[in-house]
């Protein structure tokens, strides 16, 4: 599954520690980003204080795209992921977020051995004090990722031969799925058997308010997720899906779908339109809704600090 990453040296918050990472699986699925008895999920940060605002859940920093290469001076369209990485990791840690979530797209473009090994040093602002969920796109490599961010011993995937995970906090729930066809393969794909098992995992589980996170866009163009119209026709008996977060368009978008909110969000490594910003999304999340805040650090910056309420429309 897309392993939960979290370097901190507590391990009251979750069941297992494999070298420097503790990573989800499916026996600490249900306690991803919850919070251990008397233990507080993160230290209180510099940019906002520590007390929640009134009706907020759950506080969420949303990457995707990061691209990261194993070489820091690498770059494309003018841009260095390495570089943006650095300052993003370094905003995430100043705030009081309590938990991150990357949407795909870890690595530079095929996945290499060395691409995860940068991007496991440069996340450590935010992993040494915050779990961070990581979801594979089209640009990384199971195998490689799998041994830069080993699973626990005795993790058994929820899905077999994809990297699936689910996280419940504050009586909120995401599921992170894997799209990934095979490295540098634009277009993406859930599968069959990936597909049932989220129907069959939204049939058996309490109804709470979910949100689910794939890479791939979810229209019809040749490099989106190909099977789009039957993941929508999975989530359509289910209002407790409220959204869907996704990435690989390099573009900040939100819109409404069969009463779902899709949110794309900016990628931390480059733009592919100079109109579009390069960045981070500070989500608050509440029972009716979820308050984005984007935080631009290259390509277009004039919303940089807009905030866009986006309410539940089922």
């Amino acid at each position: 599954m897309p392993y939960l990453l979290d370097t901190r040296p507590s391990r009251r918050t979750f069941l297992t520690r494999t070298g420097a990472a503790l990573v989800g699986a499916a026996g600490l699925a249900r306690t991803a980003l919850a919070d251990g008895a008397g233990e507080a999920a993160v230290a209180p940060g510099t940019l906002a204080g520590g007390a929640r605002s009134q009706g907020q859940l759950l506080r969420l920093a949303l990457l995707s795209d990061t691209h990261v290469p194993a070489d820091a001076t690498e770059a494309y369209r003018g841009f260095r992921p390495v570089d943006n990485l650095r300052q993003v990791t370094a905003q995430v840690a100043a705030t009081d977020v309590e938990g991150a979530i990357i949407a795909g797209d870890l690595a530079r473009l095929v996945g290499k051995p060395e691409d995860y090994a940068a991007l496991r040093d440069l996340l450590k602002p935010v992993s040494d004090r915050i779990p961070v969920g990581l979801v594979l796109g089209n640009h990384d490599d199971r195998r490689n990722f799998g041994e830069a961010f080993p699973a626990a011993p005795d993790a058994s995937p929820l899905v077999p031969n994809k990297h699936v995970l689910v996280i419940e906090r504050e009586g909120l729930r995401f599921i992170l799925l894997d799209s990934l066809l095979a490295p540098n393969v634009t277009p993406g794909q859930l599968g069959n058997q990936q597909r049932a098992w989220l129907r069959g995992y939204l049939e058996g589980q309490p109804p709470l308010p979910t949100t689910i996170v794939v890479h791939h866009t979810l229209d019809d163009q040749d490099m989106a997720l190909v099977d789009s119209e039957r993941l929508f026709e999975v989530l359509r008996p289910f209002p407790q899906v409220k959204a869907i977060l996704y990435g690989h368009s390099h573009r900040y978008h939100v819109e409404e779908r069969d009463g779902l909110q899709l949110i794309n969000l900016p990628a931390v490594g480059y733009n592919f339109a100079d109109s579009e910003p390069v960045g981070w999304i500070d989500s608050t999340w509440q029972a009716e809704g979820v308050s984005l805040t984007l935080h631009a650090v290259g390509g277009n910056r004039a919303g940089d600090g807009q905030r866009r309420e986006v309410r539940w429309l089922r």
